[in-house]
């Protein structure tokens, strides 16, 4: 199935790369947010049943957070007691949005990973390769990244339907403590990526990795919700 689909990729990759990868980008996204949404739901009902039985021992998960507020609004449940027993429902207007973001990023992505490709070029087995992968970490790292989360961070809020104002406290909020948690999990994913993977799987490889970043955001992100959510009176 794989080298199925992987023989498609290449042949679709040949005749149309931009779309290709951007479709394929797309695809991922949703992914990655129905992968969240999904984790989400499961991580607030485990800590309702914590609430419903206080006695039992249950693990303490606060290593794995990290201060990183909503990036974008949830759908509001209903304030009854039945419904706080329920897992929150699925936002398909958050996935159409985490579909559209890589979609409308990949040319900007394409043309900056064809930037690097020429700039610092890897000759197959030849000396200075993991050099040449280092300096495009350092790039992509220094320039793109931020520039990246900067685009992520005003997009889902204006698609939210927030101004100004919005966009400010969510930079003031969340943009400098993303950027060290991609700093921390990021250069060794684009090492790896730009060391040994070809140039037309790079983005997608990127936004494989994106899913399971995407979750563990999404898990972390949503903890104070959850709480807030579970305090509420009856």
């Amino acid at each position: 199935m794989v080298s199925i689909l992987v023989r498609k990729f290449n042949a679709y990759y040949a005749n149309r790369p931009v779309l290709t990868t951007m479709i394929t980008n797309a695809v991922l996204g949703g992914i990655a947010d129905t992968t969240a949404q999904t984790l989400t739901a499961f991580r607030r009902r485990q800590a309702q049943r914590a609430q419903a039985n206080p006695d039992q021992p249950h693990k303490d998960d606060d290593f794995f957070s990290i201060e990183i507020q909503s990036l974008d609004h949830k759908v509001p449940w209903p304030d009854t007691p039945a419904s706080r027993l329920a897992p929150p429902p699925f936002d398909f207007e958050r996935m159409v949005r985490f579909m559209a973001y890589p979609f409308i990023m990949t040319p900007l992505q394409h043309k900056w990973f064809a930037f690097l490709s020429s700039t610092f070029p890897i000759a197959a087995g030849g000396a200075g390769a993991s050099m040449q992968a280092l300096k495009r970490v350092a790039f992509d790292q220094l320039l793109f990244a931020p520039v990246g989360l900067a685009c992520f961070f005003t997009f889902m809020t204006v698609a939210e339907g927030g101004g100004r104002r919005a966009v400010g406290r969510k930079f003031q909020d969340v943009y400098l403590p993303a950027l060290k948690a991609n700093f921390l999990v990021w250069p060794a994913v684009q090492v790896i990526n730009f060391r040994l993977v070809p140039l037309q799987f790079q983005i997608p490889f990127v936004s494989t990795i994106g899913i399971a970043w995407t979750a563990y955001l999404s898990l972390t992100n949503s903890a104070e919700d959850e709480s807030i959510a579970l305090q509420s009176p009856a």
